[in-house]
């Protein structure tokens, strides 16, 4: 009953897998009122999902290792950045995203968009954590920042984001435009939140998710430029997360103290 409820109330596609031979009495009677038809038919149930004519699948000893390659993403890169916004208490319609402090992602091309939303939709059944990560693609947002945005920071008619920085620590509160292929992780994670807690749930995933998203990421194969090998920190095949604050960090150390150019004045 409560899965039928999930699908009334957020219009999902519903498929209930019963392994018995007859629908047992309980399951016959919830499904007397809901708009949805039952098959015995496998091949009618592959041609429902798959179309006409069905695919074959790959041979077993013929893996399609390509889906298993690391996609390298820079967008990716300040997702563990150290910085620390904070949501806006007060009501805030940030305007749209000038780009002024720093470079804007570049877009995903297509085929890496369909690649990534593949990836995110086999990696986690979790709409918040797949929303957090198409959201660092789409901003470049470190997982602070993400987390500031509620379920009324989507518009899904304007298709745009809002995150928020009132001390601007990076770009201020500013709204991102969602391109199609992740606006469906994000419609997702707000029927999600409005689902638990309201308008005041976080809409993506928290700052204390930080594992569980890295291990989202590290999931589906989608990780940020790494190191060379002679400066790596980690082990060869370990995803070092924070390798662009580690530079940031050592190009400030090197700095001398109170250096500058003299003034010709």
């Amino acid at each position: 009953m409560r899965l039928l409820q999930l699908q009334a109330r957020t219009g999902i596609h519903l498929t209930l897998v019963c392994h018995r031979p007859h629908l047992p009495a309980a399951l016959h009677q919830a499904l007397r009122t809901a708009d949805c038809s039952v098959t015995a038919d496998i091949e009618a149930v592959r041609r429902h999902y798959y179309g006409t004519p069905i695919a074959e699948p790959p041979p077993a000893e013929e893996p399609a290792a390509p889906a298993r390659r690391w996609l390298t993403l820079p967008a990716l890169d300040r997702l563990v950045s150290y910085d620390s916004p904070r949501p806006c208490t007060a009501p805030c319609t940030p305007p749209p995203i000038a780009w002024r402090h720093r470079p804007p992602p570049v877009p995903l091309t297509a085929p890496t968009a369909q690649r990534v939303a593949h990836r995110l939709h086999t990696a986690t059944a979790h709409p918040r954590l797949a929303a957090a990560l198409a959201a660092a693609l789409i901003t470049g947002a470190s997982l602070q920042q993400l987390a500031t945005a509620r379920p009324r920071d989507y518009d899904d008619a304007s298709a745009t984001l809002a995150l928020h920085d009132r001390a601007r620590y990076t770009d201020g509160c500013a709204a991102y435009p969602v391109p199609p292929w992740a606006s469906v992780f994000l419609r997702a994670a707000a029927c999600f939140a409005r689902l638990v807690s309201g308008e005041d749930q976080e809409l993506l995933a928290a700052p204390g998710d930080r594992g569980h998203l890295l291990r989202v990421a590290e999931t589906a194969r989608l990780r940020p430029p790494q190191p060379p090998v002679a400066r790596r920190k980690g082990p060869v095949g370990r995803v070092e997360w924070d390798w662009r604050e580690r530079q940031e960090a050592e190009r400030y150390d090197a700095t001398p103290a109170g250096h500058a150019r003299p003034s010709r004045r």
